[in-house]
């Protein structure tokens, strides 16, 4: 899995991103692995995706191609987004789409972040949509980025510092998580 987490503070937002890939008990580490950035640029802001490998590279096909209108602005127009890539993910990428029987909606299978001049937002696996005033993390060492996002929020004074220390914890206490990260910083819209 990873630790990507996403930081509003101070009229900037930041996304941060752990690069080990696991494959079961395998581990590759930034060393052995060319593509290791997590976090993809598309138009003026920033995305993660945790979950299976293969995710990034969907994404990176159907950004290039330009396969479904991407509105990474809203709440509502992440939504918009997720719900028209989901029949492409199934058609032209083969999505496995067998939920648990009491999912009230198929799923993705995509958890992501992103972070754009907007604002940050979460979108998740049946397509929810989350925009957060503060910060947020999410994969397998997201329990530790949230407690040292919580701690730190208040004592530092930008979105990288914290994000940057969230994401530190998160590779020093998840074992599907490891250095180095990967940081983007942009400005808000006023």
């Amino acid at each position: 899995m990873s630790t990507i987490v996403v930081v509003r503070k101070n009229g900037q937002v930041c996304i941060a991103a752990d690069s080990l890939t696991t494959f079961g008990d395998l581990r590759m580490g930034a060393a052995y692995d060319r593509e290791y950035d997590k976090i993809q640029a598309y138009k003026e802001g920033y995305f993660g995706i945790v979950g299976s490998a293969a995710h990034a590279l969907v994404m990176e096909s159907v950004l290039t191609e330009d396969k479904i209108v991407i509105d990474f602005d809203s709440r509502l127009g992440i939504f918009e987004t997720f719900r028209s890539l989901h029949p492409i993910l199934k058609e032209h990428y083969f999505l496995n789409s067998k939920d648990e029987e009491d999912d009230p909606y198929e799923a993705t299978h995509i958890d992501a972040l992103i972070c754009n001049k907007k604002g940050i937002f979460g979108v998740y696996s049946l397509r929810e949509v989350s925009e957060y005033h503060k910060f947020w993390a999410i994969g397998s060492g997201s329990e530790f980025a949230l407690g040292a996002m919580y701690t730190l929020y208040d004592r530092l004074d930008t979105a990288e510092e914290i994000a940057r220390a969230a994401v530190e914890a998160g590779c020093e206490f998840n074992t599907s998580s490891g250095l180095p990260i990967s940081v983007q910083v942009m400005s808000l819209e006023e």
